[in-house]
């Protein structure tokens, strides 16, 4: 949801498309409850993400220090 949420806040998705898929994510039992959004949302969601790099996040190889990181 943290992801839903900053993209409303970067104005990628309009208020109404942030409280559909919120609540389309709350009603989901599963992944695969999540994967039957309807399309108009998910194009929303693809999109936002596209503009964020996203993707490129998702495909970006870790770092060879990021064992050294300390998470607190």
């Amino acid at each position: 949801m943290k992801t839903i949420d900053e993209m409303l806040s970067l104005d990628l998705l309009t208020h109404a498309q942030h409280v559909e898929i919120s609540a389309w994510i709350d009603r989901s039992d599963s992944p695969e409850d999540i994967l039957r959004m309807p399309a108009n949302l998910w194009q929303a969601i693809e999109r936002a993400s596209l503009a964020m790099g996203v993707n490129d996040d998702l495909l970006r190889p870790p770092a060879m220090d990021a064992g050294s990181l300390l998470l607190s």
